[in-house]
């Protein structure tokens, strides 16, 4: 793993965002509380979002990765760039496309925190959207 990316990862437990692998907020260095804190505003968009159409997707893990401009983690350290990587499992085939619309719709105007990681470098993401629906043939 590159010294000079940040990573964190939020999963949907009980209606929450909470950090990936038993994580806690006091484990987090300030720069990736930033990134914790893009992750779960993310997901409470989406979530907010999805609520109008009465779709609570089965799980929702998003990642949020920065590329410092050195190569060890520093104060004076700056994010070069970030890369916002959502996956979200629906219960239903039909919801897919409702969850798809309103992750893409948090990331590119709804969401606050990602609107302002991008004032300080560019955002790029990743959406991936999967239903466990078993298909009746």
């Amino acid at each position: 793993m590159n010294n000079n990316l940040q990573k964190v990862t939020v999963e949907l437990q009980n209606g929450k965002f909470c950090l990936a692998g038993n994580r806690s907020a006091d484990d987090l260095n300030p720069k990736a509380l930033m990134l914790c804190a893009t992750a779960k505003c993310a997901g409470l968009t989406i979530m907010a979002l999805l609520e109008k159409h009465n779709i609570t997707p089965k799980s929702m893990e998003i990642t949020v990765e920065g590329t410092l401009n050195t190569q060890t983690l520093r104060g004076d350290s700056v994010f070069e760039s970030f890369e916002v990587i959502y996956n979200v499992e629906c219960r239903r085939l039909e919801e897919q496309s409702a969850v798809s619309a309103a992750v893409e719709r948090a990331q590119e105007r709804s969401c606050g925190m990602v609107t302002m990681l991008r004032k300080i470098a560019p955002v790029s993401h990743v959406i991936e959207v999967v239903s466990t629906e078993s298909i009746e043939s």
